[in-house]
């Protein structure tokens, strides 16, 4: 019995070492898989941006290729998200990227549903820190996007998004509740119809390291609810190029114009300055206006297939029509790090630090973010 006892011991011993060994491997190794088998990373989700602090939950994440002897073809992607954060939001977020055979078709389904405090400072790109106002939304989106390619590298394609918001103001006699100009302040719902033509030579849609994108969409909003409830259009159009500088180098450059034109625009529609990938440094909804102009240039280097290291610079504005000004432009700039997951398919960890203006009396505007996934 003591001869079994120490022998099954020592069984669990060396595969508990391979196990050890085999966990090494797959998430601290060098050597990439070529084989474009399909993947599944349950992942602890743990992520921050000064929005909501620090986010907890659960993850999952299936990566697949439609087409493994297709060297283009791009992955497929499905994940989902269960999350709760320091700051009282809440999260539940399924979505599939799916690229067909020949990427000739590209389907895009996302359900969010969200609660989340957060800070209303007013419309505009003037914005002040004094007026800030705590305020709890709740969010429903659903999305469905479908593409198909019907010249090379030329998608064009049909969109529905249906959104609600909810509001609670918690401080009472603030901004929000004595903006008379504001409409909709308990919230409202609106659907989108759209369309969409992208131009897109990216080598891969995960990270990417030299090629082209172009997007262009159009979303109508018609009056489906009645009464002051929005109805009109929102166009964006999403521009990026990548350079590959040398074999570990890469230069990229993203340029984005939002603009939302209608009757009844309630001030949760408004395109918004600021998040974890683009005008990194900002509060999100610290400036909101009808128009958003902003870009950015990208430096990435890759160490070697789990790390790599990026630095970024850029600038935006938000503007009423016939508001534009070229001092309206707000500097965003910072680095951060990479760890790459799925080393073949390009999935990444990213850790970011971005520093915006400097407004007087206020402290300098600055962003720390840990996110799934390239900024661009």
């Amino acid at each position: 019995m003591k001869k079994i006892s120490l022998f099954t011991l020592l069984i669990i011993i060396v595969a508990n070492a391979f196990g050890q060994k085999k966990l090494i491997e797959r998430y601290f190794s060098n050597k990439t898989d070529s084989s474009r088998k399909a993947s599944f990373m349950p992942l602890p989700v743990i992520r921050y941006t000064q929005e909501v602090g620090i986010e907890f939950g659960l993850g999952a994440l299936f990566s697949t290729y439609l087409d493994k002897d297709d060297l283009t073809n791009r992955s497929s992607n499905f994940s989902s998200i269960v999350s709760i954060s320091t700051k009282g939001q809440y999260n539940l977020t399924i979505k599939s990227d799916i690229w067909t055979k020949r990427n000739k078709y590209h389907y895009v389904a996302e359900t969010r549903f969200k609660k989340m405090p957060f800070d209303f400072y007013g419309i505009g790109n003037q914005t002040l820190e004094a007026n800030k106002d705590r305020l709890v939304q709740g969010f429903v989106e659903i999305v469905l996007e479908a593409e198909k390619m019907l010249m090379r590298h030329s998608y064009t394609g049909i969109s529905l998004d249906f959104e609600n918001y909810h509001f609670e103001d918690k401080v009472i006699g603030g901004l929000f509740s004595t903006d008379q100009s504001l409409i909709h302040k308990i919230g409202g719902s609106v659907l989108y119809t759209g369309v969409s033509q992208s131009y897109d030579t990216r080598n891969s849609n995960n990270y990417t390291t030299k090629g082209f994108m172009g997007r262009l969409t159009y979303q109508y909003a018609p009056d489906l609810y009645g009464g002051e409830n929005f109805t009109g259009s929102l166009i964006k159009l999403n521009l990026r190029n990548f350079w590959p500088l040398s074999r570990k180098f890469v230069l990229g450059v993203n340029g984005l114009f939002h603009t939302i034109q209608g009757e009844n625009t309630p001030f949760y529609l408004l395109p918004q300055l600021g998040n974890d990938e683009i005008m990194r440094g900002y509060y999100t909804g610290r400036y909101r206006g009808k128009n958003l102009l902003a870009a950015q240039t990208e430096l990435r280097y890759r160490y070697n297939s789990r790390f790599g290291l990026v630095a970024f610079a850029g600038g935006g504005q938000v503007f009423d029509n016939k508001d534009f000004a070229i001092k309206g432009f707000k500097p965003s700039y910072g680095g951060g790090g990479r760890y790459f997951f799925d080393p073949e398919k390009g999935l990444s960890v990213r850790v970011d630090y971005g520093i915006g203006e400097k407004r007087p009396n206020e402290k300098r505007q600055t962003g720390f973010y840990i996110s799934l996934a390239e900024a661009f």
